[in-house]
């Protein structure tokens, strides 16, 4: 049912490479180009733009985008139908997560889930990136979702998406409508996330590489969640680098603002961690509840 140039269009959308989507989908990158150059002579349009060794997505790209996705949410909720159907699967799924996907990302997941497979009992458990890959390696769970770039040959790593890391304050902060500098951080009073935190980890890594070090910036405390930082955000002038997916009802309703860091932004990779080998139906439903094609 899928139009596989509709799937490889979408891979180096998402990727925004042409030899990692050829490396993601098995395909050469000649075959990868191709499929993009077909796209772009039926729709008369071009779909990337090659700056050097960079693509981004064109206008043209963009809409193409959004209404592949939801052609293969069309897909997914037909296949889920008959599925529905004619097998009624039973089971218990076991997965793993990262605290910010366990809290802000699985649980509207989860829900759809449940309403397509209501017979399959879900275990998560939410833990770091490091215990998560631990539980996995010990069978204690059947999938892990991880925020982390922790890699280990005994797994598979699939994308499952992007997410970004903004800095954070107060509604109504007095620096809440200015984009600041790299240098003004420094004056800054920050809420950080407790030591042995991978997010954190993460973020000091993205900052070492624009020459900041953490022992530079005004940590005036270390709380151990993303709802104690945001809490205490709502109530003080400090601020916190977070997760934005965290702050989606604080940013609706108007409690906290993203402050804008000019030439500096944090992105990182979600990905699913399966052991290698092959994965069972349960895994391959709830990956495909996800958005991502298995099979």
């Amino acid at each position: 049912m899928l139009d596989f140039r509709l799937k490889v269009f979408s891979t180096v959308a998402k990727r925004l490479s042409f030899t990692k989507a050829s490396q993601e989908l098995h395909i050469s990158q000649p075959a990868v180009s191709k499929h993009i150059q077909e796209l772009e002579q039926q729709l008369s349009t071009k779909l990337f733009t090659r700056n050097g060794t960079s693509i981004e997505l064109t206008s043209s790209g963009k809409i193409l985008l959004e209404k592949a996705n939801q052609i293969f949410e069309v897909y997914r909720e037909t296949e889920f139908e008959i599925n529905k159907l004619n097998n009624k699967l039973k089971g218990n799924l076991k997965i793993g997560a990262s605290t910010t996907i366990a809290q802000y990302i699985l649980p509207e997941i989860l829900v759809k889930f449940h309403s397509y497979y209501e017979d399959i009992h879900i275990d998560l458990t939410s833990q770091n990136t490091e215990k998560v890959s631990d539980l996995l390696k010990k069978n204690k769970i059947d999938i892990g979702v991880i925020e982390g770039p922790f890699q280990s040959a005994q797994f598979d790593y699939i994308p499952f998406m992007l997410d970004e890391i903004v800095l954070v304050a107060r509604s109504g902060h007095p620096l809440s409508n200015k984009m600041l500098s790299l240098k003004e951080l420094s004056d800054i009073d920050f809420i950080s996330r407790e030591q042995g935190s991978g997010t954190q980890d993460f973020i000091d890594s993205e900052l070492q590489k624009k020459n900041i070090q953490t022992s530079e910036l005004k940590v005036i405390m270390n709380l151990d969640s993303s709802e104690s930082i945001k809490n205490y955000l709502a109530q003080s002038d400090a601020m916190a680098f977070l997760s934005v997916s965290s702050i989606t009802n604080e940013l609706k309703y108007n409690k906290l603002s993203i402050i804008d860091i000019k030439h500096f932004e944090i992105k990182r990779q979600f990905q699913f961690i399966v052991l290698k080998g092959e994965q069972s139906e349960l895994v391959h439903l709830f990956m495909k509840t996800c958005g991502i094609m298995t099979k």
